[in-house]
């Protein structure tokens, strides 16, 4: 959020062909467009024939009626949605190594078990560390595991769907049912 209360980034779920060479026309779309891309993540949905891009569009860069626009000129894209931050589920993926001594092991440790995280590799002066949540979370722990030293990290980039009504299924009775 920036300091107005507004989301500082689109969030577009693309679903396009699962053909070879899509990612390559979308991502050259928003270069030639000088678009900046927040996170871009792409995988095969349900149905093998396509795949759902999330894209993450900073929001001082591009206008959202514009690359709406723009996208839907692209043969390979069947549907975009926006995703509000608030109606949506977000998720990403994050995998640091982090330094840590036998003196500071369990203190990294404790902390990756506050954050349900899971440790992946250890050597004898790091362990690597992978986490997975809402972006905030994944802030939160690069902010409290910095100060042990961070040698390498690299975060997935975003996915996100809509999420779900909360209104209950109304049932109705039928005519003749026995009970």
């Amino acid at each position: 959020m920036n300091g107005s209360g507004q989301p500082r980034h689109h969030i577009l779920s693309v679903l396009v062909e699962n053909k070879p060479g899509v990612l390559s026309r979308v991502s050259g779309l928003f270069a030639r467009r000088g678009y900046n891309i927040f996170s871009l993540a792409v995988s095969p949905t349900e149905d093998e024939r396509f795949s759902r891009m999330t894209i993450v569009v900073d929001v001082e860069s591009a206008p959202l009626e514009q690359i709406v626009k723009q996208l839907n000129k692209l043969i390979p894209v069947i549907k975009i949605t926006e995703l509000a931050p608030r109606d949506a589920v977000e998720r990403e993926m994050m995998i640091v190594t982090a330094k840590a001594t036998a003196e500071l092991r369990s203190h990294v440790t404790e902390l990756t078990a506050i954050f349900e995280a899971k440790i992946v590799d250890v050597g004898f002066e790091s362990m690597t560390i992978m986490v997975a949540g809402d972006p905030g979370k994944l802030d939160a722990f690069s902010d409290l595991v910095r100060p042990f030293g961070i040698v390498e990290l690299q975060r997935t980039g975003r996915v996100a769907l809509a999420k779900l009504a909360r209104e209950p299924v109304k049932l109705r009775a039928v005519k003749g049912a026995r009970t």
